[in-house]
């Protein structure tokens, strides 16, 4: 019925928008509007299923199933404007008319799924059509899992029974405890239970075959929820690797299309920055170069993304000297520091250079700060998760910086906050996080109490 419902949506809109179009309405137009609007609706009947429309999206991302069908009905328009071209009706079809109906199609499509799973929700939350499930193991996982089913009434779950080899004494009230794997296989018999989730820990999963092995006659859902939480270190992504389902732990933001915008603005940006403040660049490469001897730029090793070493730029702000003893971090009232130096590191004037390596595709405009090459391989054994910060590439700015955690790192739970605030911003990137950082930075990050 569903489905024929969205085959009437499309074909009754092409017939609407055509009454208001047409002076003559749908059946006074040229042909190929009729054909068009009786080919989308058969196509619908088709394409639809293909694409998933009409499964359980129980549980699932409400957006997602929006998206989906976006993209069914895209496709569908597609098939039909190729058949219009290799009839050559193309010439024909009103383009009034074709964005109309295509736009208020989607919304069609999208409104009665909204309809309708507001109405399922509303059921559900009244206990009806709800479905009883079975949680097997009642650790962090099992109880955020139960802690969803109870936060999200309206996907229509109903845990009924709890498993937990070690016995705990905290499960909600209602649900019956089960001890043993024989008592839960009894009580999905008794309780008819619709489906059964996996929450075992990671060092459970050698048990997984046996769990399985004992529902393998109950025509139940068996749901795996992998603990991928214990070991995340970034991110997690599912995709396909030859032929086979992974989860990758480790993962960096995404470098698809996303991946391509934040390239593209750290080059333009960067350009332009170059250009607009080239008569300030001038001037400052002037007073480095009459401050003391030595050349105007200073480049320094660092590691970028996935730890490729590259040269990073600043303006020298310091007389020259060889530091015997590996990187030493600069100090308030340094003395090596001369006095156009000192203004160019108060003001961040000295690391304008940087935006030659943001064009040469060396850094981004916001990212973790590079670190010297000692100062890495002294911190990354002392300070969890510090060369995670080397899965995207380094920038001139960042949320580290922009929260306080700018200037000297000469203590190690300095460097530990500094690498926590570096993660949160890998985990949670957005270009409009991005462009906050820059306005953050532009209006109030230039100058510092820790900056010297």
């Amino acid at each position: 019925m569903y489905r024929f419902t969205d085959a009437l949506i499309i074909g009754a809109t092409g017939f609407a928008v055509g009454e208001l179009v047409f002076p003559d309405g749908l059946q006074g137009a040229a042909p190929v509007h009729g054909f068009l609007t009786a080919l989308c609706a058969l196509g619908a009947l088709l394409v639809f299923p293909a694409c998933g429309l009409y499964g359980s999206w129980r549980g699932r991302s409400k957006a997602g199933l929006a998206l989906r069908v976006l993209a069914a009905w895209v496709i569908v328009c597609l098939l039909a404007l190729v058949a219009a071209f290799l009839l050559h009706q193309v010439g024909g079809v009103s383009r009034l008319w074709s964005v109309l109906w295509v736009a208020w199609s989607a919304i069609g499509l999208v409104a009665s799924r909204v309809l309708l799973y507001g109405m399922l929700s509303s059921v559900r939350q009244q206990g009806i059509n709800a479905k009883r499930v079975v949680i097997l193991g009642y650790g962090p996982l099992g109880r955020d899992m139960y802690r969803r089913v109870q936060h999200i009434p309206g996907a229509g779950y109903d845990v009924v029974g709890i498993y937990d080899e070690a016995g705990a004494t905290d499960l909600p009230g209602g649900v019956a405890p089960l001890a043993t794997l024989d008592q839960v296989c009894a009580f999905v018999h008794a309780r008819r239970v619709h489906e059964i989730w996996l929450t075992l820990p990671m060092a459970a999963c050698r048990d997984l075959y046996s769990v399985v092995f004992h529902f393998r006659n109950d025509l139940v859902d068996i749901r795996w929820v992998p603990d991928i939480m214990s070991v995340e270190l970034l991110g997690h992504r599912f995709s396909d690797f030859m032929g086979l389902p992974v989860i990758d732990l480790n993962s960096p933001p995404d470098s698809g299309v996303t991946g391509w915008v934040k390239a593209s603005f750290d080059r333009v940006f960067a350009f332009a920055v170059l250009v607009g403040l080239s008569p300030l660049l001038a001037a400052i490469a002037i007073a480095v170069r009459l401050s003391s001897p030595g050349p105007v730029l200073f480049r320094q090793a660092r590691l970028g993304m996935d730890g490729q070493p590259f040269h990073v730029y600043k303006f020298r702000s310091m007389v020259q000297h060889l530091d015997p003893g590996g990187v030493t971090q600069a100090a308030r009232d340094d003395p090596r520091v001369t006095r156009v130096g000192a203004f160019l590191r108060r003001t961040s004037l000295d690391e304008l250079p940087q935006f030659l390596n943001v064009l040469r595709g060396e850094m981004s405009v916001v990212g973790p700060r590079p670190h010297a090459i000692e100062h890495n391989e002294l911190y990354k054994e002392i300070v969890d998760r510090y060369m995670l910060r080397h899965r995207v590439k380094p920038g001139i700015t960042g949320w580290a910086q922009i929260n306080g955690c700018r200037g000297r790192t000469d203590t190690v739970e300095k460097m530990r906050r500094r690498t926590e605030f570096d993660i949160f911003y890998i985990r949670n990137w957005s270009f409009v996080l991005d462009l906050r950082i820059i306005v953050y930075t532009a209006v109030h990050g230039w100058t510092g109490r820790d900056a010297f």
